[in-house]
């Protein structure tokens, strides 16, 4: 069988289809790039907006007709897979396997059962499966538990993924183990809501760790370099910033959703915190990280959102000055309690306010990133850019970053880097030496390339 496997989604999806992966070669299945290869192509969905759900709309009509031309099994997974809306959809595209986020242990038996197959319940033993590590890679993800206990009222997680369920400190220090074995340096912690890890059913379980202590733990191991997302802010603690400041291998990366500014709309998003307390929280952490790099998530348009909430959340933003944030329009998801009970605002109402948000945004990117030109960052390569001669990667405080190929560093690795010119939301500079002296850059072999402007040249 050649299997293929097309995701959407977050961090957490891209971990679940490494996991479902891992069990396809293990079943003897050869992955492929692309679906003109393949026999199995699977789909792994993300339903928190609207927008991840029309493409997958898109594309299952597409493999419907490939279907109708040569014998393909079409699988889908995820969490639009675990919802009404989802399965409709599997049942008008003729979908052959489908897999719910806790039900992902069962794709062998799903394609060995040669006909339809469904399995959308929640089971106890994918919290307790390590899966190999990744080949080949610098960095990897870890989840450190599925679900989530919160009800925000514009979220569907609760509903696809469950109840929140915290995997045992010692099945992620396995994990972890063969993560670096394989030649690992960059561990990216992940779950719904991190912060409230080893806290399931409103109980401390017997012999966990709370997510401070579990990110002193895992700094123990050796990884050089350990991220986390998310959190939410109700069961942030200064602990966090503490252990964030004691345990060097953590980065000093934030990111914090804080979703709005204006505390009559996070009532109405039911997200169980004021603006007060999540600037509380901020300055808990610039106490123990006075550079902390801080991101966050915003959704704009929220029903109800007047002008004068909206520009609390501008005001937010410049009393916080993130460093970058992920902003969404709000997208009334079927399901959810924002989309039985309120009115959705204008769509054009809401673009705008977005623009204007985004614009906001620069300005902070832009001033945070300048404050980064002349220092030396730690940075991880990852590979080729996308123009030629430069490799790609990022600092630890998730700056995308660019330099040029130097002799002696021409690949993936972790490198110091002088950062010589800043965008809002790109960093360029040069690899240096043990002396902190530029390495010397490789000639480029392609005439074409050596036309090209370097980056760092720009004004």
């Amino acid at each position: 069988m050649k299997a293929t496997v097309i995701t959407y989604g977050c961090q957490m999806n891209e971990y679940d289809t490494h996991l479902v992966e891992s069990q396809l070669v293990s079943l003897g299945a050869d992955l492929v790039p692309g679906v003109d290869e393949a026999d199995f192509v699977l789909v792994n969905t993300c339903a928190v907006r609207g927008k991840p759900v029309d493409k997958v709309r898109s594309l299952l009509g597409q493999l419907r007709k490939v279907k109708a031309q040569r014998p393909l099994v079409v699988g889908m997974m995820g969490c639009l897979a675990q919802l009404e809306e989802g399965q409709q959809m599997a049942r008008k595209f003729e979908v052959d396997v489908l897999l719910g986020p806790g039900s992902l242990l069962d794709i062998g038996q799903a394609l060995e059962s040669n006909e339809r197959f469904w399995g959308l319940q929640f089971k106890d033993e994918l919290h307790e499966h390590i899966p190999p590590a990744p080949s080949g890679k610098l960095q990897a993800h870890l989840t450190i538990m599925r679900g989530c206990d919160h009800h925000c009222t514009y979220c569907i997680v609760p509903t696809t993924r469950g109840p929140q369920v915290s995997r045992s400190p010692d099945d992620i220090l396995r994990e972890l183990d063969l993560q670096l074995a394989a030649g690992v340096q960059e561990v990216t912690l992940l779950g719904q809501n991190v912060n409230a890890y080893g806290v399931d059913q409103g109980a401390r379980l017997a012999g966990y760790p709370s997510f401070a202590d579990l990110l002193r733990l895992v700094g123990r191991s050796g990884v050089r370099r350990i991220k986390f997302t998310t959190s939410h802010p109700m069961n942030f603690t200064e602990d966090v910033a503490a252990a964030m400041a004691e345990t060097p291998a953590v980065c000093e990366f934030v990111h914090l959703p804080v979703q709005s500014g204006s505390n009559r709309v996070l009532r109405r998003m039911a997200r169980e915190y004021t603006r007060e307390k999540y600037l509380q929280h901020i300055d808990e952490i610039r106490r123990h990280l006075p550079h902390a790099v801080l991101a966050t998530d915003i959704i704009v348009g929220f029903p109800g959102e007047t002008e004068e909430d909206f520009q609390e959340t501008l005001s937010l933003y410049d009393e916080v000055g993130y460093d970058s944030a992920y902003m969404f329009i709000y997208s009334p998801r079927p399901g959810t309690p924002s989309y039985k009970h309120f009115a959705d605002l204008p769509r054009e109402l809401k673009t705008e306010r977005l623009q204007r948000l985004i614009a906001r945004q620069k300005e902070w990117s832009a001033r945070r990133n300048a404050e980064k030109v002349g220092t030396v960052q730690e940075v991880l390569l990852r590979g080729d850019a996308h123009d030629a001669g430069f490799l790609e990667g990022h600092t630890r405080g998730n700056h995308p970053t660019v330099v040029p190929k130097a002799i002696g560093a021409s690949g993936a690795g972790v490198y110091p880097v002088r950062i010589e010119h800043a965008t809002p939301h790109m960093m360029y500079g040069r690899i240096l030496d043990a002396f902190g002296e530029p390495l010397p850059e490789q000639p480029r072999l392609n005439p074409e390339a050596a036309a090209v402007t370097s980056p760092l040249q720009m004004a």
